[in-house]
């Protein structure tokens, strides 16, 4: 049986098992807050963004909506917009749990346990997924790139947070040890940096600028720029 490490917040993993179950959902806000640069502003960007395309009837999905933050955010943003609907997505049922207990004011949100490839979306104006393609195996991540692009009307936007690889080697390797720089400035300790890293050994696998690009490319999108950009972390608006 595999041992699980501490890697920060009260959380504990196994090499290779990461998991957003259980224990996870309690500290998940804090320990995302502290593990992606400008986590929280990238939030506030998106809720920016969002002005540009929600209208009165429009249909917004976050795909990986984990507690709920974000989407209650944009909810919130655009209350009066009274037949503006904001859908969280996720498969694990204790983040969706978690996210209906801190919306039970907001008509206007609804959270579902669900596989967003499998998942019915209705035509929508936004689509976000905010560092959550890293997480779906590389042989379906296209197949949901094309559906959010069927999904969107047009004019609609996809916005899309990964962390990326970066083009070569020597760009890799200054990546990463700037990222692990970021972790120890937030009191991260060597061995809990490590023991999340192996934690996530075949379950995050984040691809390349270029490689998401071809993504969008694929799935139809022509119009598409950056929007955030730190070290292995970006950002991308899709216009449909």
């Amino acid at each position: 049986m595999k041992i699980k490490s501490k890697v920060g917040d009260g959380i504990k993993a196994r090499n290779s098992s990461w998991s957003f179950k259980g224990k996870v959902v309690k500290t998940f806000d804090n320990h995302i807050s502290r593990s992606v640069p400008y986590f929280k502003d990238g939030h506030k960007l998106v809720t920016q963004i969002s002005d540009f395309f929600i209208k009165n009837d429009s249909n917004c999905y976050e795909i990986g909506c984990s507690t709920g933050t974000l989407t209650n955010m944009l909810a919130k943003r655009h209350i009066e917009k009274s037949k503006a609907n904001f859908v969280g997505l996720d498969i694990e049922s204790d983040m969706i749990k978690f996210a209906n207990k801190k919306t039970n004011k907001l008509k206007n949100t609804k959270f579902h346990c669900t596989n967003a490839n499998t998942f019915k979306f209705k035509k929508s104006d936004l689509i976000i997924s905010y560092y959550t393609m890293q997480f779906i195996r590389p042989s379906e991540r296209q197949k949901l790139f094309n559906k959010i692009f069927s999904a969107l009307n047009w004019g609609g936007a996809f916005i899309l947070f990964e962390k990326v690889r970066a083009r070569d080697a020597r760009f890799q390797d200054l990546a990463v040890a700037l990222y692990n720089e970021f972790k120890l400035s937030n009191n991260y300790t060597p061995s809990q940096i490590f023991n999340k890293s192996r934690s996530l050994k075949g379950v995050l696998e984040p691809f390349s600028t270029k490689g998401n690009c071809e993504l969008l490319d694929r799935a139809g999108f022509k119009d598409y720029t950056n929007i955030f950009k730190y070290v292995c972390f970006s950002g991308f608006l899709a216009i449909k």
